[in-house]
């Protein structure tokens, strides 16, 4: 039997959680009911993901839509916790409007700050007291483990950075890089995995210190990179079959032929 209901030529916000309720509740929707915080949390990751993609792809009108599935994400969560009278959505809003006040006292105090290298510094300062992190070690260990490694890479510098340790100067990426080839090539000639394993964790490190250094994001860096794999594979693929040709049957001369052929139709440009 349907929930009571009534249909609208436009929905607010209110109407979210009005339909969130109903979907949890013993009315609702079975499979909304059984969810908790960790049988969706690969479904917020996702949602973010696509908002991210929405961005790249300079496209508002994906970008409306999977921002609503993170505002749904953010609902779904709160809605949990208000259930358990935990928390509600008005609490999860009272906290990020507190939190911004505190953030910005050039605006909402007397601080002063002129230019954005003094909001960022104000704003890791007031950060740090309120989550009392008394040592910079805990700012780099307030980093979130699940972030993408070079994302986390970046961050670990950074912070390291703001602490008086830069990795660029203390460890050059170029050397650095060439140490970690050095220890990955005479792994491969051991056969230890372990080893290889070690030294292209390293290479990765080195390389988010070498994008810093241009300030350039290792992520996106990375990102970018597999978007013209993606190309120049499609475009091998294509010459291929104007050859008559198949990939899984060329010799390891013909596709590096096909893949020189495919970089000529596919620029190196992100």
């Amino acid at each position: 039997m349907p929930v009571s209901f009534k249909e609208k030529g436009r929905y607010s916000f209110e109407d979210l959680l009005q339909i969130m309720k109903l979907l949890r509740s013993s009315s609702g929707c079975p499979w909304d009911r059984e969810q908790d915080h960790h049988s969706i949390r690969r479904n917020f990751i996702e949602e973010v993901y696509e908002v991210a993609e929405a961005i790249d792809q300079d496209d508002p009108e994906a970008l409306k839509e999977e921002l609503g599935d993170v505002l749904l994400q953010v609902v779904f969560h709160a809605e949990m916790e208000s259930e358990k009278g935990v928390f509600d959505i008005e609490d999860v809003c009272d906290g990020i409007c507190r939190k911004l006040i505190l953030r910005h006292p050039h605006i909402f105090a007397s601080t002063v700050a002129k230019t954005t290298a003094e909001v960022l510094s104000n704003w890791e300062e007031i950060k740090q007291r309120e989550k009392g992190q008394t040592t910079k070690t805990q700012t780099l260990e307030s980093v979130p483990k699940v972030l993408p490694a070079l994302m986390r890479a970046e961050k670990l510098q950074s912070r390291a950075q703001k602490a008086g340790v830069d990795m660029g100067t203390l460890f050059p990426p170029v050397p650095a890089l060439q140490n970690a080839l050095d220890r990955l090539s005479a792994a491969i000639g051991e056969r230890d995995s372990s080893k290889a394993d070690s030294a292209v964790g390293d290479m990765l490190f080195s390389l988010a210190t070498a994008a810093r250094l241009f300030g350039l994001d290792p992520e996106f860096s990375l990102y970018q990179a597999c978007d013209r794999f993606v190309k120049q594979f499609s475009a091998a693929e294509q010459i291929a079959a104007e050859n008559n040709v198949r990939l899984d049957g060329a010799s390891c001369d013909g596709l590096l032929s096909l893949w020189v052929q495919a970089g000529k139709r596919t620029p190196n440009k992100g």
